[in-house]
């Protein structure tokens, strides 16, 4: 009997192991898998410039995002395919293994965190501003107590929306969806990425002659960083290292400049960090 009982116990915790073991072989072969097939599947939002849009002349995938992706596979020695994403679907499309990371304007947040991995290096740090009409009156923040504010579904400035400034949020499918939302007075603000709403204002100034963004700071400043699915230590690790190799060769700072990133400051200093650091 008690010969049979540590035979159990010895039994289950081989299996055990062996069980571990195997979910550690599967996460540890993602980047395998990717140098295997030659290709690197990167999520990405083509919601507006500088990110991430549709070139109209050429119908290419062009922005800072893109270039981004396309460094990251040249420097694994692999293609870049490019599966387009919402704010409501790339965590579905990342979990459901679609795509092999995303490139796709989501800030770190500690709720993300919990369900995701993510590459450690930021390559870039976003805030949120508010589009408002001119005559709105909104100078502020806090103006947006009680106001109808529209949103990506899935946004980070969600939650400090409604907690910090007692806004009602408006959660739309995408940020175009959001900005029609903002003209047709279903709200009174809308909230995005200030890179990409700030150069909408700019490029399509008789369209947005109307609006403005009026408030002196973003909504939280967030680092944004490449998300992968949990346990990729391999993938994070390589990626990581790409990012370094990004912001330290200058590389980051001239892919911002040519897609017209309205704020560089982020990546002045961490390209300052990084090559005092090597």
């Amino acid at each position: 009997m008690f010969s049979s009982t540590i035979a159990k116990t010895v039994f289950g915790l081989a299996l055990s192991i062996s069980a571990l073991a195997a979910t550690q072989a599967t996460a540890d072969a993602t980047l395998d898998r990717i140098k295997g097939r030659g290709t690197l599947t990167v999520g990405v939002i083509l919601s507006g410039a500088p990110f991430g849009y549709i070139d109209p002349k050429t119908q290419a995938q062009k922005g800072f995002n893109l270039d981004i992706a396309q460094a990251l596979a040249d420097d694994l020695g692999v293609k870049l395919e490019t599966v387009t994403v919402t704010p409501p679907n790339r965590v579905q499309f990342l979990q459901q293994g679609k795509v092999d990371i995303l490139i796709a304007n989501m800030q770190y947040t500690e709720e993300r965190a919990k369900v995701l991995d993510y590459v450690p290096t930021a390559y870039d740090r976003a805030g949120g501003a508010a589009v408002v009409r001119k005559d709105s009156g909104l100078k502020d923040w806090a103006d947006l107590k009680g106001k109808p504010v529209c949103v990506s579904q899935g946004s980070n400035y969600t939650q400090p929306l409604m907690e910090e400034y007692g806004a009602v949020v408006k959660a739309l499918p995408s940020q175009p969806e959001s900005l029609l939302a903002l003209q047709g007075g279903n709200c009174i603000a809308a909230v995005h990425v200030g890179a990409t709403v700030g150069l909408l204002l700019q490029d399509r100034a008789e369209e947005w002659k109307d609006y403005a963004i009026p408030f002196p700071t973003e909504l939280i400043p967030s680092d944004s960083v490449i998300w992968l699915r949990k346990g990729e230590k391999d993938t994070q690790a390589a990626l990581d290292a790409g990012v370094k190799k990004l912001h330290t060769s200058g590389k980051l700072l001239e892919f911002a400049k040519a897609n017209r990133l309205l704020n560089t400051d982020y990546l002045q200093q961490a390209n300052k960090t990084l090559s005092a650091s090597k």
